[in-house]
């Protein structure tokens, strides 16, 4: 039996591809990536969805949803284009940004509902993390004993997906984590504080995702967590102020391993084996003049799916994978799609 492949897949500047019918912007007009048209681009990302032939990809920086705009509508249109087979799309919560999180599929091989989990939105909150992902989450930022509302920006994308081919039912959230970023500071004192206040809200954000899997943990369910958390271990000088990154928040590295999600990457990297550094993202720095890798984009999964699904995780990075590398028209098309690579995930299901 084929593997279940599912994918996450941060598409920087979707949205810019798309008028607001969602039609392509197929043309020679410049991209909101630089140095390139947005028919290059759209070529391009066709060329890796096309390799990677998953049958789900969680797509982070998904085209906006608003008044006049459909981030369905427009996925569907980019999947029927490209001769797709993942030719659904879903689509959550609203972002109060124009980079949304959405979920395109192979109805074929999957089903797939919006499944938030939770009580819905109040204006007192929950300091216990139970409420929606579009509601609010309490936690004391700053350490003065006074907690404080944390929200997301992007409420991550909670589905309930069946698999057609075994009929095993799995739950996946999407994330796209508060960016750690300073922007908006004029000198380095306010950079400083704004990186600090922006890694706070960060790591609120990875507790509350972490409250909900350990619902989904006591409920033994085979849970995927999947997408952009702005963050690993070892990224910056700020997780030593904090003592760990917001990715080892939501795997549980401070809890019992039969609590801990799975996660190679991240672990190769807690582990510093042999100094290995795997990256799912490539920056151009122009301070220095080059560019520079980071490892932002995870598939974390259940311990118990983990152990009986033989999972086999793989970054598409054109530089470091063999298989990309040596395919010179798939590597031009990722180093030309996004700053972000893919990482897919295989779900082998147990022998009968």
């Amino acid at each position: 039996m084929k593997p279940l492949r599912l994918a996450t897949y941060n598409v920087e500047w979707f949205n810019a591809l798309f008028d607001d019918d969602g039609n392509l912007l197929d043309d020679i007009q410049r991209s909101a990536r630089h140095d390139i048209t947005r028919g290059e681009q759209l070529a391009a990302l066709a060329a890796v969805f096309t390799a990677m032939d998953a049958d789900g990809v969680m797509i982070i920086e998904a085209p906006d949803t608003g008044s006049r705009r459909k981030t369905t509508q427009a996925l569907e249109n980019f999947a029927a284009r490209c001769g797709l087979r993942t030719t659904r799309a879903l689509h959550g919560f609203t972002s109060d940004t124009e980079q949304e999180i959405a979920f395109l599929y192979d109805p074929t091989r999957l089903t797939a509902t919006h499944a938030p989990q939770g009580a819905p939105p109040s204006s007192h909150g929950d300091a216990g993390g139970v409420q929606r992902f579009d509601g609010v989450f309490w936690h004391d930022l700053n350490t003065d004993a006074r907690p404080e509302r944390i929200r997301f920006s992007k409420p991550p994308l909670e589905v309930a997906v069946t698999d057609r081919a075994t009929g095993q039912a799995l739950h996946l959230i999407g994330v796209h984590a508060k960016s750690k970023s300073p922007h908006g500071g004029r000198n380095p004192a306010q950079m400083n504080r704004i990186a600090i206040e922006n890694r706070r809200k960060q790591l609120a954000q990875c507790l509350w995702l972490r409250a909900r899997v350990d619902v989904h943990l006591d409920a033994g369910d085979a849970l995927i967590v999947m997408g952009d958390f702005n963050d690993g271990p070892g990224l910056d000088d700020y997780e030593k102020l904090f003592g760990k990154s917001g990715i080892e928040i939501v795997i549980g590295t401070d809890g019992p391993v039969d609590r801990q999600m799975a996660e190679p990457f991240a672990q190769m990297i807690l582990s510093r084996r042999l100094g290995l550094s795997p990256t799912s993202a490539r920056f151009y720095d122009p301070a220095h003049k080059r560019y520079f890798g980071a490892m932002l984009d995870f598939i974390l999964l259940s311990p118990g799916l983990a152990a009986t699904s033989t999972p086999e995780w793989r970054i598409w990075h054109p530089l470091d994978d063999p298989a990309c590398w040596g395919d010179p028209a798939l590597r031009t098309a990722l180093l030309a799609a996004s700053d972000h690579f893919p990482v897919t995930l295989d779900l082998v299901p147990p022998a009968r």
